[in-house]
């Protein structure tokens, strides 16, 4: 189906024609196009009986059923390559049409499904239409070491630039554009790849929703302070009793529905879809942190679980048969990471997200105006770099050497440092000069960009040397 505009603009052929527009208009637009929406039919009925909620179900939903308007389609996407600078783009024209795609999953940080030979990304429900729509596993599916894990934060997820580049193939192709290829231009995806402007979509489209879901069209966009966020891996979902970094939402199904609010979904869609989303939370439930897959220094790490328990315990929590996990929030003084993300989401979006039907209309309290933030789980914190809450530290190392972090860095694909426990990266004092385009530059995170500071959680500076490497020793066995 087509997307059609308010206002009597049409359908969108031209980038020169949403400049044209105000950006509050455009916000508009974007949020409140219209579109069809895959129902992912081939699901079996939920029991009218009431059948245990299943975590197989819940995984089948995120993979096939599209709960949003799709981004773009299959020609659109195996035209891609074409947008591509050079030398890639000759590249992929000498190619087969598998190995170019191969390249575009590389170029965007997609991969194919764990134990699925279909070839469909994990990152997108394809419909038998050809039509992609994002879905959860875009930000919590990704690869370490080479191995594509499911609940894992997708640290090389290029969304950005796969706006970019499937925008200007339809404008190529005369197709219409979506939500994504207009919203993208007055809020900004996320300026690194891996990291995504996530919380502001949810305070844009909160904005036009009252407590009971209903939309409202004629209300204002927001206020909005941008800043890139890393998503947290899935398998902490289970001990956690509260939701994102500053711990202001209880944890609950109706939380993980608030990225649905394109207006074709009203209040009638969430409440009939309620029941599905209790299966989702199962499947994130049921997910285990990954083991870690190279050689461990057993004694060394015994040693290390002394210092840990000793000094990380307090906030991080405990583990081996009997875990505990205090959920600690610390005051951002204490902590010393970086506060934008602290600063950014107003009072206002909290306590209206608590009034609402997410927040059960109140019967779940939230934390209006948190001072920090949660020290998180270190459950299969080998695989989940970067760290911190904006991805700005590309090792466990790094974490214990705060004085050594570096300035700018690049991740390369499937490498893996096992002796710093982290990302495989490439470290300067700036972006290299030969790195011209946005694309490319999305490649390296800059620790002096706005939100983007890997400063603070000095505590590792109490610790020897040697207890620094006991204790990364032993976070490898969690």
């Amino acid at each position: 189906m087509q997307c059609r505009f308010a206002f009597d603009m049409g359908t969108v052929h031209s980038v020169r024609q949403v400049r044209r527009s105000s950006a509050a208009v455009w916000l508009l637009l974007a949020l409140f196009c219209t579109i069809g929406i895959a129902r992912g039919d081939d699901l079996p009925a939920r029991s009218v009986s009431g059948a245990a909620v299943s975590a197989d179900r819940g995984w089948r939903l995120l993979v096939n059923r599209a709960y949003l308007p799709p981004d773009f389609d299959q020609e659109t996407f195996d035209q891609v390559w074409q947008m591509w600078p050079e030398p890639l783009r000759s590249q992929a024209e000498k190619a087969t049409p598998q190995q170019r795609r191969k390249m575009a999953f590389s170029r965007y940080g997609l991969t194919e499904r764990p134990g699925d030979d279909s070839g469909k990304p994990l990152q997108y429900v394809v419909d038998d239409r050809g039509n992609w729509t994002m879905n959860c596993f875009a930000c919590h599916g990704g690869k370490v070491a080479g191995k594509v894990i499911a609940g894992l934060p997708n640290s090389r997820f290029a969304l950005a630039t796969l706006t970019e580049e499937t925008r200007a193939v339809k404008l190529e192709l005369g197709k219409p554009l979506g939500r994504m290829d207009v919203g993208s231009i007055l809020v900004p995806l996320g300026s690194t790849n891996g990291t995504t402007n996530a919380v502001n979509f949810g305070v844009a489209l909160m904005a036009f929703r009252d407590a009971d879901l209903n939309v409202h069209q004629d209300r204002l966009p927001p206020k909005m302070v941008h800043h890139d966020m890393d998503a947290p891996p899935w398998w902490h979902f289970k001990r956690r009793k509260r939701l994102y970094i500053d711990g202001f939402a209880q944890k609950d199904h109706r939380a993980l529905m608030p990225f649905l609010m394109v207006p074709q979904n009203g209040p009638k869609k969430f409440r009939e879809w309620e029941d599905e989303f209790r299966d989702v939370e199962a499947f994130i439930e049921s997910i285990e942190p990954p083991k870690y897959p190279f050689d461990i220094d057993r004694e060394l790490a015994l040693r290390g679980e002394v210092v840990f328990n000793d000094h990380c315990a307090r906030c991080h929590g405990t583990y081996g048969a009997e875990p505990t996990y205090p959920e600690v929030r610390v005051a951002i003084d204490e902590i010393g990471t970086d506060r934008v993300r602290l600063d950014a989401l107003p009072p206002e979006h909290r306590r209206n997200y608590g009034a609402s039907w997410f927040g059960h209309f109140g019967r779940q309290p939230v934390v209006e105006e948190p001072d920090g933030y949660v020290a998180p789980p270190l459950d299969g914190i080998w695989a989940s770099a970067p760290y911190f809450h904006n991805g700005s530290v590309p090792t466990l190392w790094h974490v214990l050497h705060p004085k050594q972090r570096p300035v700018v860095w690049r991740r390369s694909e499937d490498g893996y440092d096992a002796e710093k426990v982290g990302l495989d990266v490439e470290t300067a004092d700036s972006v290299p000069d030969g790195v011209t385009t946005t694309a490319e530059r999305r490649e390296w995170f800059d620790t002096r960009a706005f939100g983007k500071s890997a400063q603070g959680h000095l505590f590792p500076d109490e610790l020897s040397e040697h207890e620094k490497r006991a204790v990364l020793e032993y976070l490898k066995t969690l």
